[in-house]
């Protein structure tokens, strides 16, 4: 397959405006995502709501594309930006990185691609990873993925997606928002309307399992900061005064 990066971002933010151009280290978080996701090797670009963030990734040296900022999801603008920048269809596996996870490991763009390589009935891959803590089954801000998985199995195809309490002795999989989306999957996708389960659980993957799509997730092994709120961009900047 033939991967593509792209890495949505806007400012509209309500718990933390302006967050792609939230310092982190001397550096706008959106740059250190990007910076992250070129080191998969794949090639990247950054799907931008704001001609601020289009600014910010050319002066690091990136690619960015300004695409519509009243656009309703990440979805939607990636393929906004898929269509800009690859109209010859070159790229038939799309993987959305977060702009907002400013040390995703490299790796889990290329688990992403990799998952859809090796399952021919796959769609959509994603990835999880195991609860950080107790609590994690019922906090409604933790996403958990319910999966047809083997014991000692590293992938396998997700059944559901909830913010409900999960129950039982099985691992509670916390679902890490990245996917990769075959290119035709992914136009299907955001041609859908919200469906019923999407707008119940306010959770759009969810769209895709109603409509048949195949979603597999790859189990990783550890969540990546993801920053959504000021607690959380005190976290990382404590990571990056670590690392320097």
């Amino acid at each position: 397959m033939t991967p593509l990066i792209l890495i949505p971002a806007r400012m509209a933010a309500t718990r933390l405006p302006d967050k792609p151009l939230a310092d982190i280290g001397g550096r706008p978080m959106i740059v250190r995502a990007w910076e992250q996701a070129c080191a998969s090797g794949l090639p990247v670009a950054v799907a931008a709501g704001d001609a601020e963030i289009v600014s910010a990734i050319q002066a690091a040296g990136g690619r960015a594309i300004l695409t519509d900022p009243d656009l309703p999801s990440g979805s939607d603008r990636i393929r906004a930006a898929v269509e800009a920048i690859d109209p010859e269809g070159r790229h038939d596996a799309i993987i959305n990185l977060q702009g907002d996870m400013p040390f995703a490991d490299p790796g889990l763009a290329l688990a992403c691609a990799a998952l859809l390589e090796a399952e021919p009935s796959c769609d959509i891959a994603t990835l999880v990873a195991t609860e950080s803590e107790p609590s994690d089954r019922a906090n409604p801000d933790v996403v958990k993925a319910v999966l047809a998985l083997d014991e000692g199995a590293t992938r396998g195809r997700a059944l559901y997606f909830t913010r409900s309490t999960l129950y039982g002795d099985a691992p509670v999989w916390r679902h890490i928002g990245l996917y990769g989306y075959r290119r035709e999957a992914l136009m299907r996708f955001c041609a859908a309307p919200p469906s019923p389960l999407e707008r119940r659980e306010k959770l759009e993957q969810l769209r895709a399992l109603e409509m048949g799509l195949s979603i597999w997730a790859a189990v990783i092994d550890q969540a990546p900061l993801s920053v959504d709120n000021p607690a959380d961009l005190e976290a990382a900047r404590a990571v990056a005064a670590a690392r320097a």
